[in-house]
Protein backbone atom coordinates (compact mmCIF):
# COMPACT_ATOMS: atom_id res chain seq x y z
CA UNK A 1 0.00 0.00 0.00
CA UNK A 2 1.29 3.49 -1.10
CA UNK A 3 0.69 6.39 1.28
CA UNK A 4 0.58 9.99 0.36
CA UNK A 5 0.78 12.98 2.71
CA UNK A 6 -1.05 15.74 0.75
CA UNK A 7 -0.87 19.48 2.71
CA UNK A 8 -0.97 22.75 1.89
CA UNK A 9 -1.87 25.22 4.02
CA UNK A 10 -5.16 27.39 3.69
CA UNK A 11 -7.05 28.03 0.62
CA UNK A 12 -4.22 26.44 -1.30
CA UNK A 13 -6.94 23.81 -3.25
CA UNK A 14 -5.53 20.98 -1.39
CA UNK A 15 -9.28 19.86 -1.16
CA UNK A 16 -9.64 20.02 -5.18
CA UNK A 17 -6.44 17.55 -5.81
CA UNK A 18 -8.09 15.55 -3.25
CA UNK A 19 -11.08 15.10 -5.26
CA UNK A 20 -9.32 14.09 -8.55
CA UNK A 21 -7.67 11.99 -6.53
CA UNK A 22 -10.65 10.22 -5.11
CA UNK A 23 -11.78 10.24 -8.46
CA UNK A 24 -8.84 8.34 -9.72
CA UNK A 25 -9.11 5.58 -6.81
CA UNK A 26 -7.20 6.56 -4.34
CA UNK A 27 -8.78 6.34 -0.85
CA UNK A 28 -8.72 9.66 0.85
CA UNK A 29 -8.46 10.13 4.86
CA UNK A 30 -9.68 13.63 5.40
CA UNK A 31 -8.22 14.86 8.55
CA UNK A 32 -10.36 18.17 9.12
CA UNK A 33 -13.47 15.50 9.22
CA UNK A 34 -11.63 13.26 11.84
CA UNK A 35 -11.06 16.07 13.83
CA UNK A 36 -14.47 17.54 13.38
CA UNK A 37 -16.18 13.89 14.15
CA UNK A 38 -13.71 13.49 17.42
CA UNK A 39 -15.19 17.09 18.53
CA UNK A 40 -18.57 16.20 17.88
CA UNK A 41 -18.83 12.89 19.34
CA UNK A 42 -16.78 13.90 21.89
CA UNK A 43 -14.23 11.36 21.77
CA UNK A 44 -12.59 10.73 25.22
CA UNK A 45 -13.72 13.22 26.58
CA UNK A 46 -12.70 15.98 24.48
CA UNK A 47 -15.19 18.68 25.38
CA UNK A 48 -14.12 18.73 29.15
CA UNK A 49 -10.70 18.88 27.81
CA UNK A 50 -11.51 21.72 25.49
CA UNK A 51 -13.62 23.85 28.31
CA UNK A 52 -10.46 23.00 31.07
CA UNK A 53 -8.08 24.37 28.59
CA UNK A 54 -10.01 27.51 27.16
CA UNK A 55 -12.68 28.19 29.20
CA UNK A 56 -16.86 27.51 28.72
CA UNK A 57 -17.13 30.87 26.91
CA UNK A 58 -16.38 28.09 23.59
CA UNK A 59 -19.09 24.98 25.41
CA UNK A 60 -22.24 25.57 23.74
CA UNK A 61 -24.99 22.68 24.65
CA UNK A 62 -22.17 20.20 25.36
CA UNK A 63 -20.54 20.57 22.53
CA UNK A 64 -17.71 22.50 21.12
CA UNK A 65 -18.60 25.74 19.40
CA UNK A 66 -15.82 24.99 16.44
CA UNK A 67 -16.42 28.17 14.36
CA UNK A 68 -15.91 30.52 18.02
CA UNK A 69 -12.55 28.30 18.83
CA UNK A 70 -11.72 28.46 15.36
CA UNK A 71 -11.35 32.18 15.28
CA UNK A 72 -9.68 32.24 19.06
CA UNK A 73 -6.93 29.70 17.69
CA UNK A 74 -6.13 31.07 14.42
CA UNK A 75 -5.27 34.53 15.94
CA UNK A 76 -3.03 33.05 18.38
CA UNK A 77 -0.34 30.52 17.87
CA UNK A 78 0.01 29.72 21.35
CA UNK A 79 -3.50 29.01 21.57
CA UNK A 80 -3.03 27.06 18.38
CA UNK A 81 -0.82 24.86 19.85
CA UNK A 82 -2.41 23.87 22.75
CA UNK A 83 -5.69 22.75 20.44
CA UNK A 84 -3.11 20.92 18.71
CA UNK A 85 -1.49 19.03 21.75
CA UNK A 86 -5.29 18.37 22.69
CA UNK A 87 -6.35 17.18 19.47
CA UNK A 88 -3.25 15.74 17.74
CA UNK A 89 -2.94 12.00 19.73
CA UNK A 90 -7.02 11.67 19.43
CA UNK A 91 -6.60 11.94 15.74
CA UNK A 92 -3.24 10.14 15.28
CA UNK A 93 -5.19 7.50 17.27
CA UNK A 94 -8.05 7.59 14.51
CA UNK A 95 -5.54 7.72 11.36
CA UNK A 96 -3.62 4.45 12.88
CA UNK A 97 -7.22 2.61 12.87
CA UNK A 98 -7.89 3.59 9.46
CA UNK A 99 -4.60 2.86 8.04
CA UNK A 100 -4.60 -0.70 9.33
CA UNK A 101 -8.21 -0.95 8.16
CA UNK A 102 -6.44 -0.09 4.14
CA UNK A 103 -4.34 -2.45 4.61
CA UNK A 104 -5.88 -5.22 5.91
CA UNK A 105 -8.62 -4.04 3.04
CA UNK A 106 -5.42 -4.43 0.24
CA UNK A 107 -6.28 -0.73 -1.21
CA UNK A 108 -3.13 0.33 -3.44
CA UNK A 109 -3.69 4.17 -2.73
CA UNK A 110 -4.24 5.77 0.41
CA UNK A 111 -3.84 9.63 0.62
CA UNK A 112 -3.88 11.72 3.94
CA UNK A 113 -5.53 14.92 3.17
CA UNK A 114 -3.90 16.78 6.29
CA UNK A 115 -2.88 20.81 6.41
CA UNK A 116 -0.98 20.27 9.58
CA UNK A 117 0.39 16.92 8.25
CA UNK A 118 4.22 18.12 9.24
CA UNK A 119 2.83 20.03 12.34
CA UNK A 120 1.62 16.67 13.86
CA UNK A 121 4.06 14.76 12.07
CA UNK A 122 1.75 12.56 10.24
CA UNK A 123 4.45 12.39 7.84
CA UNK A 124 6.40 9.77 9.11
CA UNK A 125 3.10 7.69 8.60
CA UNK A 126 3.71 8.28 4.77
CA UNK A 127 6.10 6.74 1.58
CA UNK A 128 5.93 10.69 -0.08
CA UNK A 129 4.63 14.15 0.40
CA UNK A 130 2.75 15.90 -2.20
CA UNK A 131 2.09 20.08 -1.20
CA UNK A 132 -0.45 22.33 -2.80
CA UNK A 133 1.05 26.05 -3.41
CA UNK A 134 -0.52 29.08 -4.81
CA UNK A 135 0.31 32.47 -4.73
CA UNK A 136 -0.27 34.52 -1.03
CA UNK A 137 -2.83 36.90 -3.01
CA UNK A 138 -4.70 34.12 -4.41
CA UNK A 139 -4.70 32.32 -1.01
CA UNK A 140 -5.90 35.29 0.47
CA UNK A 141 -9.00 35.95 -2.11
CA UNK A 142 -10.19 32.92 -1.76
CA UNK A 143 -9.88 32.88 1.85
CA UNK A 144 -11.82 35.67 2.63
CA UNK A 145 -14.76 35.06 -0.12
CA UNK A 146 -14.46 31.29 1.51
CA UNK A 147 -15.14 32.37 5.15
CA UNK A 148 -16.51 35.80 4.26
CA UNK A 149 -14.18 37.57 6.44
CA UNK A 150 -11.49 40.62 6.61
CA UNK A 151 -8.18 40.54 5.38
CA UNK A 152 -6.77 41.13 8.71
CA UNK A 153 -8.21 38.05 9.68
CA UNK A 154 -7.25 35.94 6.80
CA UNK A 155 -3.82 36.94 7.27
CA UNK A 156 -4.17 35.73 11.04
CA UNK A 157 -4.96 32.51 9.45
CA UNK A 158 -2.74 32.40 6.88
CA UNK A 159 0.66 33.54 9.35
CA UNK A 160 -0.78 31.08 11.74
CA UNK A 161 0.29 27.88 10.12
CA UNK A 162 3.88 26.63 9.04
CA UNK A 163 5.32 28.69 6.47
CA UNK A 164 4.88 27.11 2.86
CA UNK A 165 8.42 27.57 2.24
CA UNK A 166 8.96 25.23 4.88
CA UNK A 167 6.48 22.35 3.12
CA UNK A 168 7.91 22.96 -0.20
CA UNK A 169 11.43 22.35 0.85
CA UNK A 170 10.34 19.09 2.84
CA UNK A 171 7.60 17.52 0.28
CA UNK A 172 8.68 15.07 -2.94
CA UNK A 173 6.26 16.75 -5.10
CA UNK A 174 4.93 20.10 -5.77
CA UNK A 175 1.44 21.41 -7.41
CA UNK A 176 1.02 25.02 -8.39
CA UNK A 177 -2.84 26.06 -7.90
CA UNK A 178 -2.70 29.17 -9.36
CA UNK A 179 -4.20 28.20 -13.03
CA UNK A 180 -7.15 26.54 -13.60
CA UNK A 181 -8.39 23.77 -12.48
CA UNK A 182 -7.83 21.66 -15.67
CA UNK A 183 -4.15 21.74 -14.65
CA UNK A 184 -4.49 21.01 -11.80
CA UNK A 185 -6.48 17.78 -13.13
CA UNK A 186 -3.56 17.08 -15.67
CA UNK A 187 -1.06 16.77 -13.15
CA UNK A 188 -2.52 15.09 -11.00
CA UNK A 189 -3.44 12.32 -13.55
CA UNK A 190 0.01 12.32 -14.33
CA UNK A 191 1.45 12.13 -11.09
CA UNK A 192 -1.04 9.09 -10.69
CA UNK A 193 0.24 7.39 -13.20
CA UNK A 194 3.82 7.67 -12.22
CA UNK A 195 2.43 6.07 -8.97
CA UNK A 196 0.87 3.49 -10.34
CA UNK A 197 3.35 2.60 -12.51
CA UNK A 198 6.19 2.45 -9.29
CA UNK A 199 3.48 0.43 -7.80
Amino acid sequence: MKVIGLTGNIASGKSVVSYFLKQLGAKVIDMDKIGKHIQECNYKGIVEKVRKEFGDSYIENGKINRKKLGNAVFSNREQLKRLNELMVPLMTEKLVEILDQYREMDVDVVVIDAAILFEAEWDRFTDEVWVVKVPEDIQLKRLKERENITTEEALMRIDAQMDIAEKIKRANVVIDNSKNLESVRLKVVELWEKLKNST
